[in-house]
């Protein structure tokens, strides 16, 4: 029997904005990093009696950019942030991707432990998303694609997690949810 196998790639659409962050958070990161770099000469310097003395303005400016710089850094590779879900024989899996260089995994979901699932745009969504207590997770990246929700309770909590996976990918999900859990409306 073969293995039904689906891997996507969900990515934010291109934009001359999003590009032009990711270039200026990495020109920020390497300037605070230089500053941090050149204030730490000026640490210890000699006071009017000819004593070694602290210069905290010096510190303080080190301190602030040069953590400032790593943040930029540690965090510039969530500015090309994507979703990867792959589907195989009913199993779903879901990631980060930092700029094709770091994957976060998010989770592990067996469809047919679903209890409702279909298209946002459908009424089921909202009957499921106002019901109380619900925590909500959000693993799409564009708001105009053909949104898809499945609902579930892990742990007594219940749980709604919004994807937007592929037409193929609904389909294979389709094939592997228990009866009657796809709502239309």
């Amino acid at each position: 029997m073969m293995d039904n196998f689906r891997e996507e790639c969900v990515s934010k659409q291109k934009s001359f904005l999003d590009n032009l962050t990711y270039i200026f958070a990495n020109i920020v990161w390497v300037m605070l990093f230089i500053l941090a770099v050149s204030s730490m000469y000026g640490i210890v310097g000699m006071n009017e009696q000819g004593q070694m003395a602290v210069d905290w303005f010096s510190v303080i400016i080190m301190v602030v950019s040069g953590g400032i710089a790593l943040l930029t850094f540690l965090n510039k590779d969530k500015i090309k942030m994507e979703y990867e879900y792959t589907f195989t024989n009913g199993q779903m899996d879901f990631a980060q991707v930092y700029n094709n260089k770091k994957r976060k995994p998010l989770g592990t979901m067996n469809v047919r432990n679903v209890e409702a699932c279909g298209l946002v745009s459908s009424g089921s969504f909202q009957r499921y998303i106002n019901m109380p207590d619900v925590k909500r997770t959000n693993w799409f990246l564009n708001r105009e694609a053909n949104l898809f929700y499945f609902f579930f309770k892990k742990e007594d909590q219940k749980r709604i997690i919004i994807i937007e996976p592929s037409e193929e990918m609904v389909g294979l999900i389709k094939k592997y949810i228990n009866p009657g859990v796809w709502q239309n409306n």
